[in-house]
């Protein structure tokens, strides 16, 4: 029963907001008593903190799951874009954004977490882009992971509408692709946005 109070709830959260889904209003949808909520979660902020850790670990679980196809680094990354986009596209608000004005304290301790995951991540499709011949040999692994980091979340965080956000991690892409493609990643990135836009 706690597993489908959190997924319940979680979906009811990215499709209507943090702040405005109500405890009574997850008892009523899911057609129990508040009570049995309660008996699992002392508090809505509790319901949240799982629910984002679910969330969490539903996008790591996908990114593996892209990293496993074994694309080219850049390809790899459009990729993922594009699972991001399927996961969130019917949500009109940024879930980040939401939580960040709402749940502060429950945003920064997700943030930490994603921040190393990703970091991880972006460290890992440099490597495999250099060794490609994709990325510039010189590039400066760890300042182009805090860049490319730093604009994702920035973007994430500060924009409300989810459509504007996923538009705008579109440029961050292409920005930081070109700041440390060779001529070889420059052909293919063209394909990618040229892929994208058709």
């Amino acid at each position: 029963m706690k597993d489908k109070i959190i997924k319940k709830a979680t979906d009811m959260f990215l499709k209507l907001g943090f702040k405005s889904v109500t405890m009574d209003d997850i008892a009523c949808e899911m057609c129990i008593s508040k009570k049995t909520i309660y008996k699992y979660f002392s508090n809505k902020e509790m319901l949240i903190e799982e629910g984002t850790e679910v969330i969490h670990q539903k996008i790591n679980d996908s990114m593996e799951e892209v990293i496993a196809q074994n694309h080219n680094a850049i390809a790899e990354n459009f990729q993922m874009r594009e699972m991001f986009k399927q996961m969130f596209q019917s949500f009109d608000h940024s879930p980040a954004y939401q939580l960040k004005k709402h749940y502060p304290e429950i945003y920064d301790k997700m943030t930490c977490t994603k921040v190393e995951d990703c970091s991880q991540m972006f460290r890992q499709n440099i490597e495999k882009g250099i060794a490609e011949g994709l990325y510039r040999k010189e590039t400066d692994i760890e300042a182009a992971v805090k860049f490319y980091y730093t604009l994702i979340f920035s973007i994430n965080e500060n924009t409300m509408m989810e459509k504007d956000a996923y538009e705008l991690e579109a440029k961050a892409l292409e920005y930081h692709t070109r700041a440390i493609a060779t001529p070889k990643g420059i052909t293919e990135l063209e394909k990618q946005l040229h892929t994208l836009n058709t």
